[in-house]
Formats: C-alpha cells, structure tokens, sequence
C-alpha cells in the first residue's frame, strides 16, 4: 500500500483475482470488548493465567445478562488460539502504531448503533469494561456499524473465528485493501462470511476497519 496518498499500489499482476462479491451492510450496531489478557507467543495460547481465566468468566457473565436486553441480536465471547507475530514491513515504518494482540474479544450486536451504545454507556457495561481495563495488558472499547458484508457469520456453531484488525493511512486506502484482499480470499477458497467492522469516531482507534469472519476448521 501507499501511505501516502488514495491510491492502492497492487504489487504483481493486477485482476488477476476476481472481485470480491458483496450484500449490502447489515443495519446493525454493534459493541466489541478486545482484551490482551495473557502475553503469549504466537501459537502458545493453550496456556491461560487464572487472571485471563477470571476475565472471560466476568464477560460470559455479562453476556448472559445482555441476552435479556430487547435490542440484542447475538452475543458472542472468543479467546485466542493464534495471534500472529511480527510487524511487517508497512507497521515496521510506523512503529508509533501498536500491533493488535487481542486474546479475548466481546462481540455484541444490536439492532442499530443507537441500541449499542445505549448499552454501552450503562453501569454494568462501564464496570465491566473498568475491570477488564484494570485486569489486562490492554483493553479497547469499541462501538461500530458494519461497512462491508460477504454473509452473515455464523455463531451459532463451533468454528475457528478471525478478527483482523486493519490499519492504512486512510480508511479509503483501508476499504480498498481490504476488497482486493477478501476478492483473493473468495476466489481462491470460496469463502461464503464476513462482517467487517467500521468503529465509530468515538473509539479512538488506530485501527480504521476490523474485519470478523468464521471458518469450519483451523486448517
């Protein structure tokens, strides 16, 4: 990518991958707790501190309650099996940048953005959210509406889900990467489910979209 303007560079042969097949966003809003309880290396998340423990047990706590709310539509609690390692190039120039290393993600969704922040504002969530913050390496609270939509994901199941957590100099560049990416990924795999988060202004995040899909199986 070019960081520094609104163009997206494509190293290699260009359209050599189709583009990516879309519905339209869903109306939904959304609230996502992301939470790096442990540090761990990349595949060393079998191990958990009974500190990580205790923050999961305090967050499906909460979910449960949060079933009972009119507005919520899924409710979904995830810890980490692989957190992949390194910078890369792009980040290796912008090292003020922090690298995503989430472990536990809260992933809530509502009718609308309005309901989600509603919820997002009240006791229980912000005394959740103080001790999840006082209790990990690093917490983020983040309220969101969904730009970009493959299919629904599924959470309904077992499976392996993905958070990618994408960072560009824009949120043009951002979209635009991310399209030429996921029409790679369909192309070459199929894949059917993707919901891609775009953080309201509030969140104050380095990172512009955050990209949540399932797959099957790790392999």
């Amino acid at each position: 990518m070019n960081g520094h303007t609104n163009t997206l560079q494509i190293v290699g042969p260009k359209d050599q991958f189709p583009k990516v097949t879309l519905m339209e966003p869903v109306s939904s809003g959304y609230v996502m707790l992301a939470l790096e309880g442990d540090h761990r290396p990349p595949i060393g998340f079998f191990i958990q501190s009974g500190r990580k423990t205790r923050l999961i047990g305090d967050l499906k706590a909460l979910a449960q309650s949060l079933w009972t709310k009119r507005d919520v539509l899924d409710v979904s609690v995830f810890k980490a099996l692989i957190v992949p390692p390194g910078r890369g190039a792009f980040l290796k120039k912008r090292p003020n940048v922090e690298v995503a290393r989430f472990d536990i993600v809260m992933l809530v969704e509502f009718g609308s953005l309005e309901a989600a922040q509603r919820v997002s504002e009240t006791p229980q969530w912000q005394e959740t959210f103080a001790s999840a913050e006082q209790n990990s390496h690093k917490s983020v609270n983040i309220s969101a509406t969904n730009t970009r939509h493959i299919g629904p994901v599924d959470h309904s199941r077992d499976g392996v889900f993905l958070f990618n957590y994408f960072y560009a100099e824009s949120l043009d560049i951002n979209l635009k990467f991310w399209n030429y990416t996921a029409g790679w990924l369909q192309g070459q795999t199929g894949h059917d489910n993707s919901t891609v988060l775009l953080p309201h202004e509030a969140s104050k995040l380095p990172y512009t979209i955050i990209n949540h899909c399932r797959w099957d199986r790790l392999s």
